[in-house]
């Protein structure tokens, strides 16, 4: 089926194509790129910047494949300051933006911390995505990958569809910490709402 046919038959949202690999996906799994008014070019994770904006796929690979290729000024049609640091400056944006989203998660009521009510969200079975410091304790994510295991082979005893809870290791305790505004956090727990 042709580009042209698949967006007359798809009517559930607007849909951008990325620079690098050309293919068509809806604007959430893009990251949009304008060029500011001093002709350095800005990621814009939140879509809302006013501009021309061209699109990438959310792959440090095809971003710095974008930059090599000159993509981004072809499609603006304009001559842009690339950073030399834009992958990492949109690292930095996208791990901000997600502590954001967990600290709304927590004013929420869906974050539970601490080792004891951590598991206890996970055999429950209501662990949307289990959070682990990156600096925590090894033993702590062992034990906690060992509680993730143990629900998933009852599960698997009891016939139902496996479902593969993720684990997020990326934050720091220090970030963790500010996002969730409590103390020497080393594991939480995601509820689904």
């Amino acid at each position: 089926m042709k580009a042209a046919s698949m967006r007359e038959t798809r009517r559930d949202g607007p849909e951008r194509s990325c620079v690098v690999t050309r293919a068509v996906k809806p604007p959430e799994d893009l990251i949009r790129f304008v060029v500011g008014p001093d002709g350095v070019l800005t990621p814009d994770l939140r879509r809302k910047l006013p501009g021309r904006g061209v699109w990438t796929s959310v792959s440090a690979a095809t971003v710095a494949e974008a930059i090599k290729r000159k993509a981004f000024e072809r499609s603006l049609k304009t001559k842009v300051v690339v950073p030399g640091d834009l992958v990492a400056l949109i690292d930095g944006l996208m791990q901000r933006d997600a502590l954001q989203a967990l600290a709304m998660a927590n004013k929420a009521g869906l974050v539970s911390t601490g080792f004891a009510k951590v598991e206890a969200v996970i055999g429950s079975g209501r662990c949307a995505a289990a959070i682990e410091a990156s600096d925590g304790a090894e033993d702590g994510r062992r034990k906690i990958g060992q509680a993730l295991r143990r629900v998933e082979v009852a599960r698997q005893t009891d016939g139902l569809k496996p479902r593969t809870v993720p684990v997020v290791a990326i934050f720091a305790a220090a970030d963790l910490e500010l996002a969730l505004g409590r103390a020497h956090v080393i594991h939480a727990a995601l509820a689904p709402g």
